[in-house]
């Protein structure tokens, strides 16, 4: 079994790609250089190479368990966590004023790749705590920021989200938890939530729970979800811990994989009812959930890419150590490693390739979300917040799907070793296979892209796209890459004429909604490939000036074998995305 090992080229490479160079001159980030920034990341893989990856092992062998009120988590994750709050990892991408590091959410998400390849199940603890703290930072009242927050942000207190229950899945609308207003201005909250991530825990002694609930006469469907604060521990008016609320933990799901993060079903209010504070207005909890709704969705993408650079150097380690076969063309009766068969470089390099489109893609959408927060020019904000809404959908569900893909491969390298759990690359499989589910399952993600995103602004949002996709042929051409310029082409007619006929479709919604994935599949590997090719200019371009002549030849070599032999899988696509919904409701099911 492997370690994990920081790509630290790639990333900065992709950073760079990304605008990184531009990031200090937004107002705030006059901190965050380039120089700062490698500094900074190379510490945090250090740290997440160290300290964090080790334990992922153990949380899948040990998972968590429940005891009374209490889940106990998985041997080493409490110290890990304690590490990761001294060290001051989760405090990067908030406001100074609230102890945190106010660096870039780009920069933020680049140590979440980290943390997320270094155990996946750990990661998700703070990362919920981060959707709590985004949620209270948009919508929840001075008073509520002045109690919560500092101690959310320290990493002394986590957060979790409460939407999904029994009867509701992915739509909240018909959620069945009540919150009944108090003299005082509190509320009594009671219902049960399931698939709560770190719902119940011992990593911290506080855990702030953020509830979806009705109160009495609220509107029907999700124009009646309001937002509650709901503490595990009640506060004493100086901030320390007081009584226990009624929040308490039911059980743990026995899941697939992450078996490390603990899932928990969990009861609001069994007796008098939970006491909870009102976030923002009521009636108003729909709305503020889609506010954080496009930085949840980026960091479960990155989920995708993360889990898919472990499994790659598990696999790449394997295949160096792993001897079988005579290699073609060599010594007769000689048994090289299996990295030197072609399939087996085949599968490496897909892995590889893929990783670093998901890489460009995720942190330029990251970067689009700092200028929106950042710039104060206002056509800037607006065409960064168009384009940023544009990639969400990609960055979650072709990621995501990637990563499923890409653990698979990694198994298969591994031949039958690969599917016996002592060999350890089974687990980023399982592990890999939530993420096109939760946050909004990517068929979800496609009916978005289909029916909300194709639309924006008129259409003129994915008309700029395209013309950028051309634009990108156009730079391969200037810089010599012919081959790239004609399959990018090739590429952008197939997009081309799906995105026409989804535009066309607006009267026959089931007809776009049936080819919806395939399109996101399509409009997604194409874009990679545009980055690709892009990331090769800038490749040639540092050749050329003698820049890490090695590294910046292999991004070539990386962005052809995609553009060439990963790019043209898709393109074949545009007959089901065009065949309309007859034939999935001619058969019987």
């Amino acid at each position: 079994m492997s370690d994990y090992r920081t790509p630290l080229k790639d990333i900065l490479f992709a950073l760079e790609q990304a605008g990184l160079p531009t990031l200090a001159t937004l107002p705030g980030l006059e901190h965050a250089t380039p120089d700062m920034v490698e500094g900074v990341l190379a510490e945090a893989g250090r740290f997440m190479e160290e300290v964090v990856a080790p334990i992922n092992r153990s949380g899948d062998e040990h998972g968590s368990r429940v005891e009374g009120d209490a889940v106990i988590t998985a041997p080493g994750f409490k110290e890990a966590y304690d590490k990761y709050v001294e060290a001051g990892w989760g405090v990067l991408p908030f406001p100074e004023h609230l102890g945190g590091g106010d660096f870039p959410g780009l920069i933020g998400l680049a140590v979440q790749e980290m943390l997320q390849s270094a155990s996946m199940a750990f990661s998700l603890g703070p990362l919920l705590t981060q959707g709590a703290i985004d949620a209270l930072m948009e919508h929840g009242s001075e008073e509520l920021q002045q109690t919560y927050l500092p101690n959310m942000v320290s990493g002394v207190w986590a957060g979790t989200m409460n939407l999904t229950e029994p009867h509701a899945g992915s739509d909240l609308g018909h959620i069945s938890s009540k919150a009944l207003p108090q003299d005082d201005g509190s509320f009594r909250i009671s219902g049960q939530k399931i698939f709560i991530t770190f719902g119940e825990h011992d990593l911290t002694e506080n855990i702030i729970h953020l509830v979806l609930a009705k109160t009495p006469d609220s509107p029907p469907g999700t124009k009646g979800i309001s937002m509650f604060v709901v503490p595990k521990f009640l506060l004493n008016a100086d901030g320390s811990l007081g009584e226990r609320n009624e929040v308490k933990v039911v059980s743990v799901e026995h899941k697939l994989g992450i078996h490390g993060s603990p899932t928990c079903v969990m009861s609001f209010g069994d007796e008098d009812g939970a006491i909870g504070y009102l976030v923002g207005e009521e009636n108003h909890g729909m709305r503020y959930m889609f506010t954080m709704m496009n930085a949840a969705r980026l960091s479960v993408g990155m989920q995708g890419l993360a889990i898919s650079e472990r499994a790659y150097q598990q696999a790449l380690a394997y295949a160096h150590e792993r001897k079988q076969g005579a290699e073609i063309g060599g010594t007769k009766g000689e048994m090289v490693p299996i990295v030197r068969h072609p399939d087996v470089r085949r599968m490496l390099i897909t892995q590889r390739a893929y990783i670093q489109a998901m890489r460009h893609l995720m942190y330029e959408n990251a970067m689009l979300m700092d200028t929106v927060r950042r710039s104060p020019d206002a056509d800037v904000v607006a065409a960064a917040e168009a384009r940023s809404d544009l990639l969400i959908p990609l960055s979650k569900a072709w990621s995501t799907d990637l990563g499923v893909e890409n653990t698979s491969l990694a198994v298969q390298v591994h031949g039958g070793m690969g599917y016996v759990e002592e060999t350890g690359v089974a687990q980023h499989w399982r592990d890999s296979r939530i993420a096109p589910i939760y946050e909004g399952t990517n068929g979800i993600q496609a009916m978005d892209l289909v029916g909300r995103k194709l639309g924006l602004h008129g259409g003129e949002t994915v008309r700029q796209h395209i013309g950028w996709i051309g634009e990108s042929a156009s730079l391969a051409a200037e810089a010599g890459f012919d081959s790239m310029k004609a399959q990018i082409e090739e590429g952008l007619s197939k997009v081309t004429e799906a995105t026409m006929f989804m535009v066309g479709s607006v009267g026959d919604p089931k007809s776009a909604l049936a080819g919806a994935t395939p399109y996101l599949r399509l409009f997604a590997q194409v874009t990679g490939g545009a980055y690709m090719a892009r990331a090769a200019v800038a490749a040639k371009a540092k050749v050329e000036a003698g820049e890490d002549p090695e590294y910046h030849g292999e991004v070539i070599a990386l962005s052809e074998f995609y553009i060439d032999q990963l790019m043209p899988q898709v393109f074949g696509l545009v007959p089901s995305i065009t065949a309309g919904a007859d034939q999935l409701f001619d058969i019987e099911l």
